[in-house]
């Protein structure tokens, strides 16, 4: 009965020993050109309202630095004694504030600082937008793979089904064995839609993180199996040292004690200069006037303010110690598993996709001598459609641990796509 089968099914069941072709030859045909990962980053880094709100952000900061450095507009009053005209006196006087305490100097540090956090926060966006921008795109390719694999078993399963059903027909099998093969094929059913919802997602993920919609329709131009190298870690770390996100928290730091310095100079108090003239109308006779005032501190000394602004900066520095622990440990456990996902990748490439479809086809042969039944040819492809599945899932785990440390580091040369491995 085995060997009435083998006629039929061999040539079916070996559709899923054809190796599995790059992504860019699997992704449906679009009418734009393909689109590379640069590409990609180029238009994400042009496009995205995250990294246009972080520009505005620095344009506002430069905005405050240039009004931080202006002084005071002077003030002119003037003043008319008696309502008769000719005992009238009229007074006419320039007041000028006098900032003392180097309160033009703190302010202007102050938003120096402010500046160099908004260009810090659009470096560290920018990097964020990098990252999600390669981890989507390389999750397409994955996705579009995987639709691939589940639309080629999607089809053996149907011809399996049909050529058991016509067997059972003509009373060569027993109907258990076209009821197997109806459940697998409804089995690689579920996989298919669960794959074709997959790909869509990621396709709208990468157009969300371009600021695009037609990146849904654009043709990819990588290979999906490419496998991020890994960096050394000591070098990772003293580039961490110098990341953005760590200098976010060192700016706070500054930009705290800039705010203490402003906050103690306020406690000296400014001194007003006032230049006038004064006419008496009865005599004819010009005045020249010259004043000078200051407040006397007296209640208002600024001490509150300068109080919050010293704890506001120890709590900079305690947020900073904190930021480094944490961004030691993340970077660690990234670069971790990274490197888990990166041997896993290359065992799999090397032993187990080989043995699989080794046993697969050993399978086969023993099919068509009778040696194996229907259902072992089923567990064979089962097995190795499994592990390329799993190495699609070690690819896209090394791909995104390879993001993370771009994240972490904010430069791209550790994103480290430069290798590839196949099947």
């Amino acid at each position: 009965m085995q060997k009435l089968l083998s006629s039929t099914l061999v040539v079916v069941l070996l559709c899923t020993v054809q190796p599995p072709v790059s992504a860019q030859n699997t992704a449906p045909a679009a009418s734009t050109a393909a689109l590379s990962l640069p590409a990609a980053l180029r238009q994400a880094l042009a496009n995205n309202p995250d990294i246009a709100a972080a520009r505005r952000e620095v344009q506002a900061s430069e905005g405050a630095l240039r009004q931080a450095g202006v002084m005071p507009n002077p003030e002119l009053s003037a003043l008319v004694e008696d309502a008769r005209q000719d005992s009238r006196s009229t007074t006419i006087q320039i007041n000028q504030a006098l900032e003392l305490g180097g309160k033009r100097g703190a302010r202007i540090s102050v938003a120096e600082r402010s500046r160099s956090a908004a260009l810090n926060e659009l470096a560290i966006k920018s990097a964020e937008i990098r990252a999600a921008v390669s981890t989507q795109f390389f999750a397409v390719l994955i996705a579009q793979e995987r639709q691939r694999l589940a639309t080629v078993s999607l089809e053996l399963a149907q011809r399996a089904s049909h050529a058991a059903s016509r067997q059972v027909s003509l009373g060569k099998i027993p109907p258990l064995e076209a009821s197997r093969a109806g459940i697998a094929e409804s089995g690689v059913r579920v996989e298919l839609a669960q794959a074709n919802s997959d790909l869509l997602i990621a396709r709208q993920s990468l157009a969300t993180a371009m600021g695009s919609k037609l990146a849904a329709e654009l043709q990819l131009q990588a290979e999906f199996h490419t496998l991020p190298a890994l960096p050394d870690l000591q070098k990772l770390m003293q580039a961490l040292a110098r990341s953005p996100l760590m200098q976010r928290a060192q700016l706070e730091v500054d930009k705290r004690l800039a705010m203490s310095a402003l906050e103690k100079s306020r406690q000296v108090p400014d001194l007003t200069l006032s230049i006038g003239n004064k006419r008496e109308q009865q005599t004819g006779r010009n005045q020249a006037i010259v004043g000078i005032s200051i407040p006397l501190n007296l209640f208002d000394r600024n001490q509150g303010n300068l109080q919050e602004a010293l704890s506001r900066a120890d709590k900079a520095r305690d947020e900073l110690t904190a930021t480094e622990n944490r961004l030691h440990g993340e970077v660690l456990q990234a670069h971790q598993r990274l490197s888990l996902a990166r041997e896993e990748a290359e065992m799999l490439k090397k032993d187990m996709l080989p043995g699989a479809q080794q046993a697969y086809e050993l399978a086969i042969k023993g099919f068509e001598y009778g040696k194996f039944n229907f259902m072992d040819v089923l567990d064979a492809q089962r097995s190795l459609l499994q592990a390329r599945a799993q190495y699609l899932r070690s690819l896209s785990e090394a791909q995104r641990a390879a993001a993370d440390i771009e994240a972490y580091i904010g430069d791209s040369e550790f994103s480290l796509f430069t290798t590839t491995s196949s099947f």
